[in-house]
């Protein structure tokens, strides 16, 4: 399986962007072609810059930290979405650190071109203005781009096929699976997790108006993850439930409602494995 840590295809892309900014606009300023600035004009310039720049960062913090607060209600409220929102915590939580490097870069770089504007039009000089004002604009379009990619209508979707790619990469071969046989068998699996699990079970009142009342069970993952604490089943079919109940998450909040035949025999030698776990527990 892949690390849950994946590569986001926007970093390298900006980080691409900001190289060849920062060259072709040193190249361009080196030869003389463009206007040039005087001593006031870069020192106001730059001052800006890293204003400007921390401005629009601190309140893009602000504001996230209030959606990931909403993004963990959510979780609570559903534990089907636990897996999914973990995952968009991670992504947003990798951005915001290569928001954060470009950011301190570019405060970085303003504050060097104003203790170094008094030396003149060098080509040290050249060199880090251009690449204080690629940094600049990188930054922009990485905020922007975090933004709209945290407040996407479709995140849990887009989130939710990013598992089913990762947990089930072989459903797009030409021999598809049953997802009845694959959905029957994880809701044996299921009975079997809360039928063992019922001794370790919190009954907790959820504090929201709409679910005043209702007690709060634990996740299957989180049952399976006991039962694996108190030596009830062993780690790897502790980890092929995490799996299952990871893809079968993903599929009932927007992925593709397919499963690989791989998937269906795994889901069936988990529910063997499963019962053969429960009927020896109960044997001892």
């Amino acid at each position: 399986m892949r690390n849950r840590w994946m590569a986001i295809p926007a970093i390298p892309l900006f980080a691409v962007l900001f190289l060849i900014l920062s060259v072709s606009t040193t190249l361009i300023g080196v030869s003389g072609y463009v206007t040039m600035l005087n001593e006031n004009q870069v020192l106001y310039l730059f001052s800006t810059t890293g204003q400007v720049i921390s401005a629009i960062y601190g309140l893009t913090l602000t504001g996230f930290i209030f959606f990931r607060n909403e993004l963990s209600r959510e979780e609570f409220e559903d534990d089907t979405l636990f897996e999914a929102v973990e995952a968009l915590k991670t992504r947003y939580f990798v951005l915001l650190m290569f928001i954060t490097f470009l950011v301190m870069l570019t405060i970085f770089l303003s504050n060097l071109v104003i203790a170094k504007e008094a030396a003149g039009p060098t080509v040290f000089n050249a060199v880090i203005i251009n690449s204080g004002q690629s940094a600049f604009l990188t930054s922009l379009l990485a905020i922007a781009y975090f933004v709209f990619d945290v407040i996407s209508p479709k995140r849990i979707e887009k989130a939710s096929r990013r598992l089913q790619d990762e947990f089930d990469p072989s459903r797009s071969e030409k021999t598809k699976g049953s997802l009845e046989s694959f959905l029957k068998n994880y809701n044996q699996i299921e009975l079997l997790l809360n039928e063992v699990g019922m001794p370790y079970q919190q009954r907790v009142v959820v504090p929201i108006s709409s679910d005043r009342g209702r007690p709060r069970h634990m996740s299957n993952i989180r049952l399976a993850e006991i039962l694996f604490r108190n030596e009830r089943i062993n780690f790897s079919l502790f980890h092929q439930l995490r799996e299952l109940v990871t893809l079968r998450n993903s599929i009932i909040h927007g992925a593709e409602p397919i499963v690989s035949q791989q998937a269906v025999e795994i889901s069936f030698d988990v529910l063997q494995q499963l019962t053969d776990a429960v009927l020896q527990g109960e044997s001892k």
